[in-house]
């Protein structure tokens, strides 16, 4: 007997603790993430006006590795990973490229939330986690094919990772997580007494 794993689902994980200077790196991404939540009104009257617990640039700024050097030197990094995923999922590329064209903020205060999404125009989507305080929320990947389970029976608590219909993924400070961006993916209620900081990113197909 054979079977077969079509369809696979792949999600990149690496760490930036491998940085030669991690400590400082993540503590100046952390200050300049508490900067931006503090000097851009416009993206706290967006979160004000969306419900958004806390604070996200998503909306307001565009140009975070030009504004900080800490972001520039993280889109750097983000840009090697995200090439080497490129060719873990066999990507022809027809001579193009994939560029970082969405690069943004996140904090997330404690019960806050960020509800199940994608990202549709966009190849690759991920998030390096800046702080994770003791308790918070991980990020949970949903099975692309759940809406077409009607009749499926639940699987077991013991079931591998691969067949479940949720994976849920707990960070570390420096972890980053890339997957390709049609994946829905939503961070639940953040339990911790902290903020959570992260800086998600989407690579288009140039």
């Amino acid at each position: 007997m054979t079977v077969r794993h079509l369809f696979a689902t792949p999600v990149f994980d690496v760490s930036l603790t491998t940085h030669q200077s991690f400590e400082n790196f993540r503590a100046e991404l952390e200050a300049a993430c508490r900067m931006l939540a503090q000097e851009d009104a416009a993206g706290r009257a967006w979160c004000k006006a969306n419900g958004y617990g806390g604070y996200t640039s998503y909306a307001s700024l565009d140009d975070l590795p030009r504004r900080a050097s800490v972001f520039g030197e993280l889109k750097t990094i983000l840009d090697r990973h995200a090439k080497a995923f490129a060719k873990e999922l066999a990507f022809d590329l027809k001579g193009g490229r994939l560029a970082l064209d969405s690069f943004w903020v996140n904090i997330l205060k404690p019960g806050a939330a960020h509800s199940g999404h994608i990202h549709p125009h966009s190849v690759i989507s991920g998030t390096a986690y800046v702080t994770v305080p003791k308790g918070a929320s991980a990020l949970r990947l949903e099975d692309p094919r759940l809406s077409l389970m009607m009749a499926a029976p639940p699987r077991a608590a013991d079931a591998p990772e691969e067949t479940r219909p949720f994976v849920y993924l707990r960070p570390q400070p420096g972890a980053v997580y890339m997957w390709e961006s049609w994946l829905r993916h939503e961070v639940p209620a953040n339990p911790a007494k902290a903020d959570r900081i992260s800086i998600s990113f989407n690579y288009a197909w140039k």
